[in-house]
This record gives structure tokens, C-alpha cells and sequence, in this order.
């Protein structure tokens, strides 16, 4: 069987920039153990499958390691698929997930996510944190990730984790490190080790917890977020209440098809 297989850089308007993630049109749904296997075999954060339900497309999402409930640059590059190579001529598009259903719309050159917006809740540090992240937080939050806080960006950049300290914490998704930003109303990073995931380029989901935790404290609804891995990459925030809108810009780097 032949698959059609993309590969998106997503949060750039560059190629390799962003967080690539590899998109995967489907008729049907394949068993569980060959999608997770293609992702595995992809080797990248994410690896998207999505096929038409009813009008709109049903979406899943796989690391190498796992299938999770929510990915954002992932999303992002499945409605920019959806808009150059299935869909040209649509304005907007909905996706079913485990997170319920997901709108992207067009703007210009931009691509908006309609997502949950995540409460972070304080937290005792959990055991080996501060190991894993070679520093101490200023204060330590939760929801489906661990949000852990810094001073100053400088701090942020300078976080050299232990992959095998954090691959011990406990069952939830990954950790976010973030402070507010020199050019920027505040930065982060993502790790995810345990889900095969050392370090993310750029954490769309990541921003459901940032958009409203950052929100509060600078008193403001729209907000200019860097995520400073080694590629990097923008993210546009709207706080609208229990939801969080994500702007985004994602480019093709590769478009081919898959044996499987």
C-alpha cells in the first residue's frame, strides 16, 4: 500500500525553521500499530493522520513513542495540507480529535487554531526536576504538562536538561520552561522525553497553559511568544475566555508517498 506522506515546517515561514511535522492523508484508518510505526519511523515530534468524517477530518496524532490527546504544530500542519492539496478553495477547516473538535481559518499568510485554553495550577516540584533542568524554578505549575518558571530568558536559553532525570517524572505529558522575553511577551521550551520527544522545536499545544498563565500575569489578551530551541519559532496568543487562539505560519518541505 502507498501512502501520501508531507512533511511541514510549521510556526515559520522558512524551511527549516519551525517544528516539522510529517502529515499523513488517509481513506481509512490503518490498525494502531501501523500508524504508530510510521511515526516511529518518521522519527519526528509528530506525525499527523487525518482522513474526512462528516464534513470535517478526523485527526490523530502520534510521537515515535506514543499517540497523545493534543498537538499544535502538528494541527497546523495538517489544515495547511488540507488548504494547498485537498481543499483550496475553504476558508476554514474542523478537525475531531481526542480534544474535541479543533477550527483552523485562514488569515492571509497566517493560519489560526481555535484550542482549549489549559489552567496551571501550582504545584510542589516534583523529584528530580531541578535535576532534570540543571536549575531550580522560581515556582512549578501544572495541567497536562509541568510548567516550570524562570526569571529571565537568559536562564530559559541556558537550560541544559538531563533527558534521563526528566524521563522519570511522573505520567504527564512534558515539561515547559518559560520566562518573560526580551523581544517577546515571554519565552519557552518543551521536553518530552518520555514520549520520545527530547526537546520540541516549537510546542503549539504548550501555548493552551503559556497563553492564559502569561495572560494573567501581564494583563493582556494578545500576546507575541518565541520558543527558543535551536530552530525556533513564533507564536501569535488570543485568550477568548476557555479557548486559545494560535497564529501561525507553516511552509512544505516535502511531499511524497510512503510503503507501508
Amino acid at each position: 500500500m502507498r501512502l501520501r506522506i508531507f512533511q511541514i515546517d510549521a510556526f515559520t515561514d522558512t524551511v527549516f525553521g519551525g517544528n516539522p511535522a510529517a502529515v499523513c492523508p488517509l481513506e481509512s484508518w490503518l490498525d494502531d500499530a501501523t500508524l504508530q510505526a510510521i511515526a516511529n519511523e518518521n522519527n519526528l515530534s509528530e506525525t499527523a493522520f487525518f482522513l474526512p468524517a462528516n464534513g470535517t477530518y478526523a485527526l490523530r496524532w502520534f510521537t515515535p513513542l506514543a499517540e497523545v490527546d493534543l498537538c499544535g504544530h502538528a494541527t497546523l500542519a495538517s489544515a495547511y495540507v488540507v488548504f494547498r492539496h485537498v481543499q483550496p478553495d475553504a476558508d476554514s477547516v474542523a478537525f475531531e480529535t481526542r480534544s474535541g473538535r479543533l477550527h483552523v481559518a485562514r488569515d492571509d499568510d497566517s493560519l489560526i487554531m481555535d484550542f482549549p485554553a489549559l489552567a496551571a495550577h501550582p504545584v510542589e516540584p516534583p523529584a528530580d526536576l531541578a535535576e532534570g533542568l540543571g536549575a531550580e524554578p522560581v515556582a512549578v505549575f501544572a495541567d497536562m504538562d509541568y510548567l516550570a518558571l524562570f526569571e529571565t530568558e537568559a536562564e530559559v536559553r541556558a537550560i541544559e536538561p538531563n533527558m534521563t532525570a526528566l524521563a522519570r517524572l511522573d505520567q504527564r505529558r512534558g515539561i515547559i520552561v518559560t520566562a518573560p522575553g526580551e523581544s517577546a511577551d515571554f519565552v519557552s521550551r518543551f521536553f518530552s522525553p518520555r514520549l520520545g520527544v527530547p526537546e520540541d522545536p516549537v510546542t503549539g499545544s504548550a501555548h493552551c497553559m503559556l497563553a492564559p498563565f502569561w495572560g494573567e500575569r501581564l494583563g493582556k489578551t494578545i500576546l507575541h511568544a518565541h520558543q527558543v530551541s535551536a530552530r525556533g519559532g513564533a507564536v501569535g496568543c488570543t485568550v477568548a475566555g476557555d479557548r486559545v487562539r494560535l497564529a501561525g505560519r507553516a511552509v512544505q518541505y516535502l511531499e511524497g508517498s510512503i510503503a507501508v
